[in-house]
């Protein structure tokens, strides 16, 4: 994996950065379908639409302003999909067979309002996700040996100078390897996941703890 201090989101602002665009498709496609299934798309149109939601963020993230603001990429990601879905069902002259019109704009019109229960469980299963998935696409780059450390350490909670005993490494070298990491994860996790409160901590249970305590 790539040893840089950019974030994904600063990397992807860079046209020739191909790796980048693979990892965000790699990161993105499946959640994308997960929440398109939940509006009634097929499957055989899912996978499709999923990449038309990422090409149009592709097309626009050199004008989006992320600005520092708390979760401000999920929010944008959230309304390309909405825009995306009511394209999708108005260019088709039509709404899912099993909902009516108006029960359907309301789905749409809840996920799109920011304050909504259904938009604060996209703000759960995006930030769990993502962090899920970065953890899965981060350990192709790291030792056998970091790897188990830092998982160890950092995702069980186990004494470190008892795993450094345990697997034959330093202290010193299983303290470096859970920072090797989570200085990865961090950077690649800035401005895609909203880590920065106690409440969304308390929300995924454990994963954005270990992003933000070393």
């Amino acid at each position: 994996m790539e040893n840089t201090s950019l974030t994904l989101l600063n990397r992807l602002r860079q046209a020739n950065d191909v790796d980048a665009w693979q990892r965000l498709f790699g990161l993105y496609q499946p959640l994308l379908i997960v929440w398109l299934r939940k509006y009634d798309v097929q499957s055989a149109d899912a996978d499709d639409l999923a990449q038309d939601v990422l090409v149009s963020v592709s097309k626009n993230l050199v004008s989006f302003d992320h600005n520092g603001r708390s979760g401000a990429f999920r929010t944008w990601l959230r309304r390309i999909l909405v825009n995306r879905l009511r394209t999708f069902w108005r260019l088709r002259d039509r709404r899912p067979p099993t909902q009516g019109n108006s029960r359907f704009e309301e789905r749409l019109a809840e996920l799109e309002d920011e304050a909504s229960a259904m938009s604060q469980m996209w703000n759960r299963q995006h930030d769990l996700y993502v962090l899920k998935k970065l953890l899965e696409l981060s350990r192709p780059g790291f030792s056998p040996e970091t790897w188990l450390a830092f998982t160890r350490v950092a995702l069980h909670g186990e004494r470190p100078d008892f795993v450094a005993k345990e697997i034959g490494m330093s202290l010193n070298a299983v303290f470096i390897a859970k920072s090797r990491v989570l200085s990865k994860l961090r950077a690649e996790a800035a401005g895609l996941v909203n880590s920065s409160t106690p409440s969304e901590r308390h929300r995924t249970e454990g994963l954005q703890q270990w992003l933000l305590v070393e």
